[in-house]
């Protein structure tokens, strides 16, 4: 069903296409969307792989799940409601820089399987890279970078994913991650290796 403040907009179509900007850069665009638990290491992974993307002349961005709660989504808090909303917009400006020709990494939580499912819905076959930054719950809480963990456990955080709040593991993730038994550099490694077999780069 249209609103009716929306009836009124019509999709106007760029003149520089996407595979144009795509050619220009010579390499494919995708969204490289990281889940996993908080402290898996899923910023740390994506900034990493954006510093050797960067190095080897990509156009590549990250956009941060904390970062963005500072701007963009700064009036979201973390119901199942508005961490939905959260993915929704996320996958929106995220499909805007693959139209602009942008290798682009997204860390977030998005605990939820349909929430993720719905951004890959969004953007053409092959052009959405789901990988599941895998540890263990005990590996997280031990890192606990932010010192989430221990307010959560003490109840001072509602709906804190992992400990009150579930997190719905990828069903079918293009790259499962295991960062709390390889190296930051061999977790990049075996995502460049998947972008090239996959002529992205």
């Amino acid at each position: 069903m249209t609103s009716s403040h929306n009836q009124n907009i019509v999709w106007h179509e760029a003149s520089v296409t996407k595979e144009e900007r795509q050619k220009r850069n010579n390499h494919k665009s995708c969204i490289i969307w990281f889940t996993g638990l908080s402290g898996s290491g899923k910023s740390t992974l994506a900034n990493a792989l954006d510093r050797r993307l960067h190095e080897e002349g990509k156009n590549s961005y990250v956009l941060d799940g904390d970062n963005i709660r500072h701007g963009l989504n700064a009036g979201l808090g973390f119901s199942e409601e508005d961490r939905k909303e959260n993915i929704r917009r996320i996958g929106e400006v995220a499909k805007l820089f693959v139209d602009a020709g942008m290798i682009t990494s997204t860390a977030f939580i998005s605990p939820f399987q349909e929430d993720r499912n719905r951004v890959r819905s969004i953007v053409e076959e092959g052009e959405f890279i789901e990988v599941y930054v895998r540890c263990s719950l005990a590996t997280c809480e031990k890192r606990d970078p932010k010192g989430l963990y221990v307010k959560a456990r003490a109840g001072e955080i509602p709906d804190f994913t992992g400990i009150s709040s579930p997190y719905e593991e990828p069903e079918q993730p293009e790259l499962i991650i295991d960062t709390d038994q390889q190296s930051i550099e061999q977790s990049v490694e075996q995502i460049v290796q998947y972008l090239k077999e996959n002529n992205k780069l």
